[in-house]
């Protein structure tokens, strides 16, 4: 009895179909629609800091990226929820909760360190014989064997 592996389906068929999938992608397209309703009401430069996070028990919870924008965003705070309310996904709208969030900020890729060209290593090791602490002065050796010779043309 040989055991034979399913056919291969396309994600999208995956999202529809299985169940903690289905409504994990259908919780996504209802809050990316809210999140269109709300930035529908915000004034342009508001928009690419402000994102919707959940809509519950009346209650719309938004992110923002920074104090500033949610000091702004508090002040319109009233305006902005009498507008939701006119919308149908938002009747039973009574409140409105502000949260900043920054943004996570990539973290630093290390990349090749800087070349240290021989006249810097030339001076380092100078340096070096000058100093009396031997971890000092061994540090400031290997600092200097890191040179590389300048490619010639």
């Amino acid at each position: 009895m040989s055991l034979r592996p399913l056919p291969a389906r396309a994600p999208a068929a995956l999202l529809r179909e299985a169940k903690p999938l289905k409504a994990l992608f259908g919780e996504a397209r209802r809050l990316d629609r809210l999140q269109q309703l709300v930035e529908s009401q915000l004034q342009p430069a508001a928009r690419e800091h402000c994102h919707v996070a959940s809509w519950r028990e009346g209650s719309l919870l938004l992110i923002v990226t920074d104090g500033h924008w949610a000091t702004r965003l508090r002040y319109q705070q009233r305006r902005l929820q009498r507008q939701l309310q006119n919308m149908e996904e938002f009747t039973s709208l009574s409140r409105i909760l502000f949260k900043v969030q920054p943004p996570e900020t990539p973290r630093h890729k290390p990349g090749p360190s800087p070349e240290l060209s021989m006249r810097a290593a030339g001076n380092i090791q100078e340096t070096a014989r000058g100093i009396t602490d031997p971890k000092l002065k061994a540090a400031l050796e290997r600092l200097a064997s890191h040179a590389k010779p300048a490619a010639e043309d």
